[in-house]
Formats: structure tokens, C-alpha cells, sequence
């Protein structure tokens, strides 16, 4: 085998990502942002992606959902090696969901989710034929919001508008599910709601593939399988949840004592200092 045929072999047969060897540093002070990152994510696993601020966790979404390229190293997503795929085709095909998404404040939740269609801020109305339409309404009813078709995005909770962004990265039907810190700033009642949306999801659709980036293990689903701890660009521990959410990994990776407990499939840490 040539080392060219080796380049094109595909890092691991069926994986929804595969990243081997990843490094990325900053050119303009040459600080290393990751370091030597092997990781693969398969169809139907969902990771949380956990670490301290400026821990790596963003750069590393940001590679998966093709926004930028290793400076070293191999990232792979859906088949495709970044450096020899038109990215723009790529990440029409990954679901992005932040809560810094542009969305005007004046559109309709529904007409929001047709933008997922085609990928952009304001909507192409000459894009979305009736089937299209259909499927926005769908997908709202999937994520229990349907009664938000016709309400304004600026109106809609911190809640309600994760879940219509959610719905909005569902209309391209992807493979793989990215989801930056999307509890932010929501309060009790909206958090419960998002998680049991993100279980729902999970449980309907059985070969997505989700990653989501959280500090806090109390906005973690049930259905979240996987975990990867990342301190100071480098991966501490991953692998299956009750594996690597654990009292000395997060100990390890946020640098105090901390405890976990689980229950009922969900989880919840808190400091673990003696006389606290």
C-alpha cells in the first residue's frame, strides 16, 4: 500500500467523526490551543464535552463542525477529511446549534426553522415548496413547540428558542448534531424542558450522533452516553459516561475536589472540600 492510498483510506470505517493526532496552535503567538487529539465519535453516541474555560472545548467544536482546519493531524467528519472537501457541501450536512446564532428577531418560529433549509439568516422563500414547509411544522411538533409556529423568535423564551434552533439545524436531516453550550442562561423550568427535549431527540432518531459542549453535568440527558474531559488542549479522559464522569476525573480535569452522583440517568457534581 502507497502512502498516498494510506492518506485516502478513511480513519475508521463507518465513524461519524474521526480526529487522529490533532493539534492546534495560534500562529500569531504560536500557543497551543489542542494538542494530540485521537477521538471518534460513532453513529447513535452522544458525547458532552466538558472542560474548564479555555480548556480547548470550542477550537474542538469548531473542527467537527468544519469551521476550521488542524494545524497537525487528520480531522475526519461524515467520510470526509478536511483539506480535500469543498466545506461549504460539509457543513450542510452537520447540525450547528449555538445560542450566538443570528436570527432576526422578527421571524415567525416556523419561518426561522425554513432558514435550516437553506442554511442561511433570512429566508429564500423561493426554496421551500410545500413538502419543505411540511417538514418545518413537523419538526417543531417533534421538539413539542408547534404552538410556537406562528410567535415571533424575540418573544420566545431562552428555552423556546433553543428548541426552535434545534428544530432549525434538524431540516437538513444531518448526521451529526452540534450543540455549543445550548442551556445557556436558562432557567429551571427551561433547562428540564431542553433536556427532555434532547432525550426525546435522542430516543427518535437512533443513528444521529450528538455532541454537546456544558459546564455543569446537570443539563446532561439521560440518553448521553459518552464523555470527553479536555484540560489545557489535551484530552484527559474519554469514553462511556459512568467511565469518565467520575469524582477523580472531574477532580482531575477542573482542578478541586469534586463529587458526582447519578440518579435515575441524571447527574449533578458539587464541591467536595472537607467542611464545605
Amino acid at each position: 500500500m502507497t502512502e498516498e492510498t494510506a492518506q485516502q483510506e478513511p480513519a475508521e470505517h463507518g465513524a461519524v467523526v474521526a480526529l487522529r493526532e490533532v493539534s492546534v496552535r495560534r500562529y500569531t503567538t504560536d500557543q497551543v490551543i489542542l494538542d494530540d487529539i485521537d477521538w471518534t465519535v460513532r453513529p447513535g453516541e452522544h458525547w458532552a464535552l466538558l472542560g474548564a474555560n479555555g480548556a480547548g472545548k470550542t477550537t474542538l467544536l469548531r473542527l467537527l463542525g468544519a469551521l476550521m482546519h488542524p494545524t497537525t493531524g487528520s480531522v475526519e467528519v461524515l467520510g470526509a477529511r478536511l483539506g480535500r472537501v469543498d466545506v461549504r457541501e460539509l457543513r450542510a450536512r452537520i447540525g450547528h446549534v449555538t445560542s450566538a446564532q443570528r436570527v432576526p428577531q422578527d421571524l415567525d418560529a416556523h419561518t426561522v426553522v425554513l432558514t435550516g433549509h437553506t442554511g442561511t439568516v433570512q429566508p429564500l422563500w423561493r426554496m421551500y415548496d410545500d413538502a419543505v414547509r411540511q417538514r418545518a411544522h413537523e419538526l417543531l411538533a417533534e421538539l413539542e413547540i408547534k404552538e410556537l409556529a406562528d410567535r415571533p423568535y424575540g418573544v420566545c423564551s431562552g428555552g423556546q428558542r433553543a428548541r426552535i434552533l434545534i428544530a432549525r439545524a434538524l431540516m437538513a436531516d444531518p448526521a451529526l448534531l452540534l450543540l455549543d453550550e445550548p442551556f445557556n442562561a436558562l432557567d429551571l423550568p427551561s433547562r428540564e424542558d431542553l433536556v427532555e427535549a434532547m432525550h426525546r431527540l435522542a430516543e427518535g432518531r437512533p443513528r444521529l450522533s450528538t455532541v454537546t459542549v456544558t459546564h455543569h453535568l446537570e443539563e446532561l440527558s439521560p440518553a448521553v452516553s459518552h464523555a470527553l474531559l479536555l484540560r489545557e488542549g489535551r484530552i484527559l479522559s474519554h469514553g462511556p459516561v459512568e467511565e469518565v464522569l467520575t469524582g477523580p476525573w472531574l477532580t482531575a480535569c477542573f482542578g478541586r475536589p469534586i463529587a458526582v452522583n447519578r440518579h435515575e440517568g441524571r447527574w449533578w457534581a458539587y464541591s467536595a472540600r472537607q467542611g464545605a
